[in-house]
């Protein structure tokens, strides 16, 4: 849980990466807030350092203090491992 929002993507990719190496089985989810910008990029390298759940603001309360925008984790993840099967557009009316 990062509430200052200074988790940056290489720390989040160590991190994650290093617990789910030790720790095959247990479940990760990240929270962290947007706060220096790199929200959603830091969410997407946890996603893929093995993270199971990343948290995400619908896209008009993200950002800055809020969480990540779940619209651009959800338009950065389609067609890969990591596709969350949600419709940008359906997504970009919430």
């Amino acid at each position: 849980k990062d509430m200052a929002g200074l988790l940056k993507p290489n720390a989040a990719h160590l991190l994650v990466g290093a617990i789910r190496e030790e720790f095959p089985n247990l479940p990760i989810h990240v929270h962290s807030h947007d706060t220096a910008g790199t929200g959603v990029a830091s969410m997407l390298a946890a996603a893929n350092a093995g993270a199971d759940a990343v948290d995400a603001a619908t896209d008009a309360l993200s950002g800055t203090t809020a969480q990540p925008s779940l619209g651009a984790l959800v338009a950065s993840t389609a067609g890969t491992d990591l596709d969350t099967g949600l419709d940008l557009h359906e997504v970009s009316k919430l």
